[in-house]
């Protein structure tokens, strides 16, 4: 099976939730990695997304540990929709 990997930077200007991540995120700067597959016998190239995942700081008080989480690309949509709105995380989420 043929794979590739499409990498982009996502911008965030206040703290944000991502399901799968146990603390808020503070703003800032957040790789993405895409890995897809390319869907055989077809007439024309089309790739199946196989995982997305970010790569966030491993707890809310170091940047100097780092974890790649995988995430469902419609909440990290979602995060950065309330981003452009100017919606900030709340510190009193329980999660």
């Amino acid at each position: 099976m043929i794979t590739r990997t499409r990498r982009k930077t996502l911008t965030f200007s206040k703290p944000f939730l991502l399901k799968g991540v146990d603390h808020p995120l503070p703003a800032g700067d957040y790789p993405v990695t895409t890995d897809e597959e390319l869907v055989e016998g077809l007439s024309f190239p089309v790739y199946r997304r196989i995982a997305t995942m970010i790569l966030v700081p491993a707890s809310m008080h170091s940047r100097s540990s780092a974890e790649f989480v995988t995430v469902d690309p419609a909440d990290l949509q979602v995060a950065q929709e309330q981003d452009a709105a100017g919606e900030a995380a709340s510190d009193d989420v329980k999660r």
